[in-house]
């Protein structure tokens, strides 16, 4: 069912998961909206304002030059015009058009900015592509080779594109005073963008001494003050419009509501770090690249805090702690995390060029603020983006005085609150287990349905893949089957996803997963690692699944098991684009070339369902690998059908957290196995 966001149904639906607070919130909204239509106030007047978060003496002397030298490679890039957004070449960005769609060659209408269909994609185009442009992170990169070369050049640039944007959109109006998110992120880059170009003769003018520079940040942040994301809505949006109002209200500090947005920012902040957050430091959204983008919308925040020299609640610290050490843990050996749940390239803070790893320099950043751990994996590339945060944030402390924080002593593979497992091989097998949560808040926006999941990679290559997301507006049949069940590796049922979609970023009815038994220690010393979990999303059936991971034989298991009446059953496993299949009956003969050397893996599939292979289908989508939004390639997956009964009752044991012992399965009921063999 294609579901159309926007329409009278999908506004019931929606209404149908907020909460009376929620609701009255909305409503508060909607009426000071309408009185924004007519009531614009200006810009307080500011004298003598002075920008002081400047970058300690030093800093840009630090920077690596590998990574100041690809840095530089995409400045000149973006000097030239030339640039790719969720895979649309542009060759316009000596010039653009701030209000068109390369994509679709659409451009979003004028007028009042919340009477902009911006849903609409015949009516506006695809909006991620126009927003894309105006969060401002190419200009981040020319101010960084301005400050990195000091040719002025760079500097020129970006002070003639902030002048057109600025005239271009004035408060109020236009697509691009709609959503929060874009606000804030573009909050953060003007702060890094005035201390990047801090000695530009020319920036204070640019800036402070700007009577439209400072309407418009004055603008953004009573905006950002009036309309924050609330109740369902409250996920990785409310962060970024909280840290990007805690950055300017410190480091443009020179308005009479700047303290007041500068508190109400920074609890924010505190309450929706903590509040989307797991205890065990993986983001509840349960969509890594989500997890990322908080993480750097985080630590932004908290180098704007402390350059100003405003407290930081140990808690924020804390929590950003935690989730660079979970975000060490869940890599494979070529620091890839899972590709789980939605993924949409956006990132908090951008000063690097083109080749420098994301995850490589979160972790980069942490071990300079955090220290990194023992059994922390090796970072071994550079990044623009560490030495300038680090400048900037106070070290985390370390000494008898500060709280006691435990941090892991050996490297975490199971999060219990998250649902995740991590089941480590020899020769670098690395696979992932979904047993937990559908998403986040009543909507979970940004989840798949992908309960019981797996992933499987082989030095870094994806075998078993997470197809990934490749959209969200405008095109619904590909939207629908990136966070379909079918779209995962996972079974499906009377061709029926396991939750309810009710919208392109709205779930009315979510599966419950619950983890029965794990015991990850055993593949490190040449045994069997082990998982096993079920979910209730068919109602009246139960999928039940145990993944062993056996390191003497390189072999993966893994056995679903479907308890309740027969039903159509189909069992789809995914693979990577660079995998080729030869498939004959039930066993795929996988290859693929890493490094110049080909490996190999033999796939037994379960001999009860028929198997057949897909690739790159279009009516419908199946057979496609998206590697980043707004790009697919067509990659092999294998589907089987058949049906499925089981009866008996559980045997095994498990506490429903994710610890326990034995299978967890049920006595007589029917068994799918597929068994992975890598071979030597």
């Amino acid at each position: 069912m294609t579901v159309i966001s926007g329409s009278p149904g999908w506004y019931l639906r929606r209404l149908s998961r907020m909460g009376p607070r929620e609701v009255g919130g909305r409503v508060g909204d909607a009426v000071r909206r309408r009185r924004w239509r007519s009531a614009r106030p200006n810009c307080p007047s500011v004298t003598g304002a002075r920008f002081t978060a400047v970058l300690p003496a030093g800093t840009i002397a630090a920077i690596p030059p590998d990574a100041a030298k690809r840095l530089i490679a995409e400045a000149d890039r973006l000097m030239y015009g030339h640039a790719e957004f969720f895979g649309v070449v542009r060759d316009d960005l000596d010039d653009p058009d701030w209000w068109c769609d390369p994509k679709t060659g659409r451009r979003a209408p004028w007028g009042y900015a919340f009477d902009v269909p911006y849903r609409n994609e015949d009516a506006v185009g695809d909006i991620k592509q126009i927003w894309e442009l105006s969060r401002h992170q190419y200009l981040t990169v020319l101010a960084a080779a301005y400050a990195i070369t000091g040719n002025e050049r760079y500097a020129e640039r970006v002070a003639e594109h902030l002048r057109s944007w600025w005239k271009a959109n004035p408060p109020l109006r236009g697509v691009h005073w709609i959503s929060g998110i874009e606000l804030g992120i573009r909050l953060l880059s003007w702060v890094w963008i005035r201390r990047l170009l801090d000695g530009w003769p020319d920036a204070a003018e640019l800036f402070e001494g700007n009577p439209v520079a400072l309407n418009q940040i004055w603008h953004h942040q009573r905006w950002l003050a009036a309309f924050p994301s609330r109740g369902s809505s409250a996920n990785n949006h409310v962060i970024a419009e909280a840290g990007g109002q805690l950055a300017a209200a410190c480091a443009f500090g020179w308005f009479p509501s700047s303290a007041r947005w500068r508190a109400g920012a920074l609890r924010s902040l505190e309450r929706h770090l903590r509040g989307n957050t797991f205890g065990s430091g993986l983001n509840r959204e349960l969509a890594t690249e989500y997890h990322g983008l908080v993480l750097e919308l985080g630590l932004a925040a908290v180098a704007e805090a402390d350059a100003a020299g405003v407290p930081v609640p140990a808690s924020i610290r804390l929590v950003l702690l935690r989730m660079t050490d979970a975000l060490a843990a869940i890599v494979d050996n070529r620091l890839r995390p899972p590709r789980q749940g939605d993924a949409d390239d956006g990132h908090g803070l951008v000063v690097d060029g083109a080749g420098t790893d994301r995850w490589a320099s979160l972790l980069a950043t942490g071990d300079a603020v955090f220290g990194r751990l023992d059994w922390w994996p090796a970072v071994t590339g550079t990044d623009v983006r560490t030495p300038l945060l680090a400048a900037l944030i106070r070290p985390y402390p370390k000494n008898a005085t500060a709280p006691a924080v435990i941090r892991p002593a050996s490297r975490p593979a199971h999060f219990a609150d998250a649902g995740m497992t991590v089941l480590r091989g020899p020769e670098e097998i690395w696979c992932r287990c979904d047993g937990g949560p559908h998403g986040f808040l009543s909507i979970a926006a940004h989840a798949h349905a992908d309960a019981l999941s797996v992933e499987v990679r082989h030095d870094g290559v994806d075998v078993l893949a997470d197809p990934g997301t490749f959209c969200y507006h405008g095109q619904p049949e590909w939207r629908q089957y990136f966070r379909s069940t079918l779209g995962h590796n996972t079974l499906q049922l009377d061709g029926s996803d396991q939750s309810v979609s009710g919208g392109p970023f709205l779930w009315t009815r979510h599966a419950r997963s619950r983890v029965l038994a794990t015991d990850t220690s055993g593949a490190s010393d040449g045994g069997t690692a082990r998982w096993c979990a079920e979910h209730d999303g068919y109602q009246r059936s139960v999928h039940r699944r145990r993944v062993e991971l056996t390191a003497g034989s390189r072999e993966l298991r893994v056995v679903d098991e479907v308890r309740g009446p027969r039903r159509d059953v189909r069992l789809a496993f995914h693979l990577g684009p660079s995998i080729a299949a030869d498939l004959v009956g039930n066993r795929a003969v996988l290859t693929w070339t890493r490094d110049g050397e080909d490996r190999s893996a033999v796939l037994d599939l379960p001999g009860q369902l028929s198997w057949r292979a897909h690739r790159g289908e279009t009516d419908p989508p199946l057979g496609w690998y998206s590697a980043g939004f707004g790009r697919k390639e067509p990659a092999t997956t294998l589907v089987g059908t058949g049906t499925g009964t089981g009866t008996g009752t559980g045997t095994g044991t498990g506490t429903g957290t994710g610890t326990g012992t034995g299978t967890g399965f049920a006595d007589g009921a029917e068994g799918f196995t597929t068994v992975l063999r890598f071979r030597g």
